[in-house]
């Protein structure tokens, strides 16, 4: 009696454990399903077997992101409500082997340098996902061992009930986050975020030099060297090896840019700028469909009447021309337009196309291309 009563903790106490990380993680991903899609294509273009990729599934990656949240999902709640415990034992056997032996090999190989697991709201290395799917496979094991060593009353009817109500509720949870903006954002450009520092500071440039004869390397400023400059016996030391700068003015979105046609870079510009500024985006241009276009089409007009500033904002992978005819074909031809990256693009919006307000480098709001509504609604005061 003794050891069942313990087996029987170590049971609860590991499906409570698993069944809540699984509930976590499904929730974290699936409040922004589309940025899951985007992890799975990138597993799917970095790794292959041989020489077999993935790449002629990248067209799924959407509906396998929202099937593995469901599944992630529906398996937590079959944990922590104890139904169905053989059918949610092997399906978190499985799902367990696979997240265990991926994450270990990504670990190793670095291709993919965060697994996504926690979605944008927590960051994990590849080792410390691996780690913890190790830990997390020990109580994976003890459910599995443990699936049939206890009575239970059936209750087929309840089962089922929980069973389709969370495979509903996940379902439903991701489409609406699909089709709105997300509705807990982690990313950068979240509204209310700051984009650069409130106070310009100085640039500041470094230069790395060598003395030639003891192979010490210093590293100055470019004021501080034009002393040295002045003593001759210096210059005659030391070469040069290398430079950087430090621009405390950087906008604080890794790698971010907005390039214009001839390859300048305006983000500082546009980001910072004082006056309201909107930018509507687009990560792929072939895939607008009409109702998006003709939203965007709305929002031109919008901004044309209230003499709000407007640009647009499109994927490297646009080519001139591409964009251009576009902008002329759908009569907004007066627009300025900017390159990105277009990874940089879906972490700003994940709506095709979106639109962001900002003033001061502070993101006023953001806005799915079916809810420019809400931003048309917009009056005067709103903008003062």
């Amino acid at each position: 009696m003794k050891n069942e009563k313990i087996i029987r903790i170590a049971y609860d106490v590991s499906r409570w454990i698993v069944g809540l990380t699984f509930l976590f993680s499904s929730f974290s991903k699936g409040v922004d399903p589309l940025g899951t899609s985007y992890k799975i294509q990138e597993y799917m273009t970095a790794w292959s077997i041989g020489s077999f990729s993935f790449e002629w599934a990248l067209p799924m990656a959407t509906f396998l992101s929202v099937a593995m949240i469901t599944l992630e999902f529906f398996v937590g709640v079959l944990l922590i409500t104890n139904c169905w415990r053989k059918l949610g034992a092997w399906l978190l056997l499985l799902m367990m082997s696979f997240f265990t032996i991926t994450t270990f090999i990504d670990a190793l190989t670095n291709k993919v340098t965060d697994c996504g697991c926690f979605g944008d709201m927590v960051k994990l290395t590849n080792w410390e996902t691996f780690g913890k799917n190790v830990v997390l496979m020990v109580f994976t094991i003890i459910v599995f061992c443990c699936r049939s060593k206890f009575s239970k009353k059936r209750t087929f009817e309840r089962d089922i009930l929980v069973a389709f109500f969370s495979i509903g509720v996940a379902i439903s949870f991701q489409l609406y986050n699909i089709a709105n903006e997300p509705i807990l954002d982690f990313r950068s450009w979240k509204i209310g975020n700051r984009m650069m520092p409130e106070e310009k500071g100085e640039v500041v440039t470094y230069l790395k030099y060598k003395n030639k004869t003891s192979g010490e390397i210093d590293e100055f400023t470019s004021d501080k060297l034009m002393d040295y400059y002045k003593d001759t016996a210096w210059v005659s030391n030391w070469e040069f090896v290398d430079s950087r700068i430090e621009d405390p003015n950087e906008i604080y979105a890794d790698g971010f840019s907005m390039m214009d046609p001839t390859g300048e870079d305006y983000a500082k510009d546009i980001i910072g700028s004082p006056d309201y500024v909107l930018i509507a985006t687009i990560h792929h241009l072939n895939d607008i469909d009409d109702k998006g276009i003709r939203r965007m089409k709305q929002v031109y007009r919008y901004a044309q009447e209230r003499g709000l500033y407007m640009v647009l904002l499109v994927s490297v992978s646009s080519s001139q021309t591409e964009v251009v005819d576009f902008l002329l074909e759908n009569k907004m031809d007066n627009i300025e337009f900017y390159y990105a990256d277009e990874k940089a693009i879906e972490t700003m919006l994940r709506s095709n196309p979106g639109f962001i307000l900002l003033r001061n480098s502070v993101v006023v709001n953001k806005w799915h291309h079916s809810n420019v509504g809400d931003l048309i609604a917009m009056t005067t005061e709103d903008f003062e």
